[in-house]
């Protein structure tokens, strides 16, 4: 587990962690792996004690996906909307882990479900960071045909974070599919324009093209990797790749 006694030096004062439902799976072939989120949670409660104003974003993808329920014959709107309520099953889960370790969350839905989620405020969000509080939100944007990638950049902006960081299973951006290319090399820095152009699929090009208007630099690095996130975050540039212009 990650040494919650250590204290490095962040390089951000305030992040927005993207992390896909898909992290959340570890080595299962669904849902949620509780081992993973033990680490995970342990891994952003030792980022907090460091001083960071922790921001998450999370995705559903484990549970259901609105792109796969639509392209399987559901109509798009219904598939994203359970898409959302999928990203609102794996918040809860994240929340109870985090508070299980005796750290504050506050969870905040952007679809009403008041009975387990606050409605999300942007002033009371930045005030429970600023109260040093983790904060979690759930629903993506609360539309249909947006992405959680979209929610990412869309509330790193809202809450002025410094950075977003975009957990994954590979570590970085690279210039093919290291899966099935083994060329492929991974980027160290891009430009917006060059991952916009080139199709890198870093996130989606709306995700990409609000960061890049807004000069929000992201970093893409392996969220299963443990210590990963730490370094990223200390400012380790041999970790993850940056894209910014």
């Amino acid at each position: 587990m990650t040494d919650l006694a250590a204290s490095p030096t962040p390089a951000y004062r305030r992040i927005l962690l993207k992390l896909s439902g898909e992290v959340l799976m570890g080595d299962s072939a669904y849902g949620i792996n509780q081992e993973t989120i033990q680490r995970l949670s342990s891994e952003l409660i030792a980022l907090h004690r460091c001083g960071v104003e922790l921001a998450i974003v999370i995705g559903g993808g484990n549970i259901f996906r609105g792109m796969s329920g639509a392209a399987a014959g559901m109509e798009r709107t219904s598939a994203d909307y359970m898409g959302m309520l999928a990203t609102v099953m794996n918040a809860i889960a994240l929340q109870d882990a985090i508070e299980q370790q005796g750290v504050a969350v506050r969870m905040v839905s952007a679809l009403h479900i008041k009975e387990v989620a606050e409605p999300y405020i942007r002033r009371r969000v930045v005030r429970h960071l600023e109260k040093d509080r983790i904060v979690v939100f759930a629903a993506g944007t609360g539309n249909p045909y947006f992405t959680t990638d979209t929610a990412a950049s869309l509330r790193a902006m809202e809450i002025h974070a410094d950075v977003v960081l975009k957990g994954t299973k590979v570590d970085g951006v690279y210039s093919a599919d290291p899966k099935k290319d083994p060329t492929a090399a991974r980027y160290q820095e891009l430009t917006f324009t060059e991952a916009l152009s080139k199709q890198l699929g870093v996130m989606d090009a709306t995700a990409l093209s609000l960061c890049r208007d807004n000069e929000m630099p992201i970093v893409v690095f392996d969220v299963t990797q443990e210590g990963q996130m730490m370094k990223v975050v200390c400012g380790d540039r041999s970790v993850g790749t940056l894209v910014q212009e």
